[in-house]
This record gives C-alpha cells, structure tokens and sequence, in this order.
C-alpha cells in the first residue's frame, strides 16, 4: 500500500507512526505525506537540496500547534546537514538537506513545509533567486490578483528580467525571477524594495508596499521582504498546513490565467 512504501523506503529507517492522521480535515497521514514528497521528489529537490531551510514542523497535526525551524539538531537525522552561518551575533548551525533522504528524515520529525533561502549553501551571501510574495486583503477577487502578477511579470519584462509564478498554496501568488549570482542581498533587497514601491506609486488604489495590515484593505501588498538575508520563502511542490492540504504549484504564465 501507499502508507506501507512510505513507511520504509528512501529516508535509511522506518517512518514511525505512519498512520497518524496529520490533516484532520481530510484524513491524510503521515505516511501518506511521505509518500507525497517521495512520489515529486523530481520536481521538489531541484528546488529545495543544498539551499539553508526553514521548517514548518507540525507535532500536533496540522491543525495543531507548529513551530519554524531553521537550526540544525541531531535529532532531524543522518540525512539531514548542518552550515553554519554568521548571525547577527555570532554565527551558528543553519540546516539543509541534499537529497530526498533528507526531506523524509524531516517528515519524520513531523516537518510539513519547507521555505528554503534564495541561496545555495556554496555562496549564501549571494542570492540567485528574487520573489515577489502578492499578499491580498480579503476583500481583494482572485482575478485582480492574477492581474497583479501579470503585471508584476510585465514590469520586470520592462528591464530586462524574466520571471515565473507559483501558486503559494494560500490566498496569494508569488512571483519568482532567477538571477545570475552577483549582486549580494542588500543589493537584491534593495531593488527589490525599489520595485515594489515603484508598483505601489503608480498604482496607489491596487498595490501597497508597506505590510501594515490597516492600510492594506481593498489591495495587494507586494511583499518583497522575502528578499533579505535570512528570509525564506516557500518551495514548490512543499504542502501547506492548512485545510485541504494545499500544494504550493509552479505554473506556466497561461495556467495562471486558467485558475479560478
């Protein structure tokens, strides 16, 4: 069966409690997530292997009580690595992963999402990947939130920049541009917060640049704080802890115009 493959193969030892119900909504278990990750670890690790990690660790289910975490222990498992990062003070053992062994050692310790940075672990001072998170209020409809993104897109077409979508597995997309590694993040951090605000001159009445949450009714907010150093965002493919067990999906730009 499926819970029983997810139980024993890939991570190097046997998943425990492969039949704990983690999405109540829906009766998804933990070995059935295991078998997830296993069954689009093609498209997932490209995304995710040697990059510093966040986790979403959810002990309780994902209706329960979860935690983020980004420093290494022992406990996660062989498959899983440490690198140890400079901080604000001092440094100490962030956490990655180089194959789909560790991300089942990482289910196993209940992990659900994965945010992993914009930066490999062989240059983590210099960003290869740009996001643009669009965050709506909740009286924003999808459709302008697909318009947003169409227009985000067509903005950085405009200098030159090419960039993808995703589905982030909630209210909101997020807008990706790969870049040539270079520039470091208060380079990175600093365009991107430029664009943002362009964005939000020239359309005061749609977008925002700004998080606070008073100001935001009725728009989207580009987020593009996802961009500093140490900030993460969520990977293709990770599932969400959320009703459903939401996907966060990369699409083309025509299968964003298909979604509803």
């Amino acid at each position: 069966t499926t819970r029983k493959t997810a139980s024993t193969a890939g991570s190097g030892g046997r998943l425990t409690s492969a039949d704990r119900v983690v999405y109540p909504d829906s009766g998804i278990t933990k070995g059935e997530i295991a078998a997830y990750y296993q069954g689009v670890a093609a498209w997932l690790l490209p995304e995710l292997v040697k990059r510093p990690l966040s986790l979403l660790r959810c002990p309780d289910g994902a209706e329960g009580t979860c935690f983020f975490q980004k420093h290494h222990a022992q406990s996660l498992g062989k498959g899983v690595h440490a690198i140890e990062l400079r901080e604000v003070e001092g440094s100490d053992q962030y956490l990655y992963v180089r194959d789909i062994r560790g991300v089942l050692d990482l289910v196993q310790m209940n992990t659900i999402e994965f945010h992993p940075w914009g930066t490999r672990i062989d240059d983590t001072e210099r960003p290869d990947r740009i996001v643009f998170d669009l965050d709506p209020a909740d009286d924003v409809a999808w459709s302008d939130v697909k318009t947003a993104a169409r227009d985000v897109h067509d903005r950085l077409a405009d200098i030159g920049l090419r960039s993808w979508v995703r589905l982030s597995g909630g209210k909101g997309v997020h807008v990706v541009v790969p870049i040539r590694r270079g520039p470091g993040w208060d380079e990175v951090k600093d365009f991107s917060g430029a664009f943002a605000n362009v964005m939000a001159e020239h359309a005061p009445q749609r977008y925002i640049a700004k998080a606070a949450k008073q100001a935001r009714k009725g728009r989207i907010f580009i987020d593009w704080l996802r961009n500093a150093r140490g900030a993460t965002s969520v990977t293709n493919w990770s599932l969400r802890a959320r009703a459903g067990a939401p996907v966060v999906m990369p699409l083309s730009w025509a299968e964003l115009g298909r979604t509803r």
